[in-house]
């Protein structure tokens, strides 16, 4: 089964990005710009793993987590930080809603390729 990561980040470029570096992998990369979206879509695809930002309009990403971490199926789906958010204070409740990792923006792809490939299997993409 092909893995499912979703990309919740307002920045379109950043979306783009992210679509871009995980193209070389068997994974589908789907995306919404907020929080609010982001639950939409986890909820409809189930995805194996979130990448998902802070500041957002709309619905930010600790609001979003939290619904997440209230919905029975989608409560144990690993979670990445992805924001330009440094502070402790954001990072230890992050860290209580069980993100499995953070990284800060502007960020490092083979940081954030290590991070995800410990998560999800980043098999290179066969050739058609």
């Amino acid at each position: 089964m092909t893995p499912t990561i979703l990309s919740v980040d307002d920045s379109k470029t950043i979306r783009l990005v992210l679509a871009r570096l995980f193209r070389p992998f068997a994974c589908e990369v789907c995306e919404a710009a907020n929080g609010e979206e982001g639950l939409a879509v986890a909820a409809q695809r189930k995805p194996d793993l979130i990448i998902l930002d802070h500041n957002m309009p709309v619905m930010d990403g600790v609001t979003m987590l939290r619904r997440l971490r209230e919905d029975a199926a989608l409560k144990r789906t690993p979670v990445i930080m992805l924001t330009a958010e440094s502070g402790c204070d954001n990072i230890a409740t992050v860290a209580r809603l069980g993100v499995r990792d953070y990284l800060t923006k502007p960020f490092n792809e083979d940081q954030l390729l290590a991070k995800a490939g410990r998560i999800i299997p980043l098999l290179p993409r066969p050739h058609a």
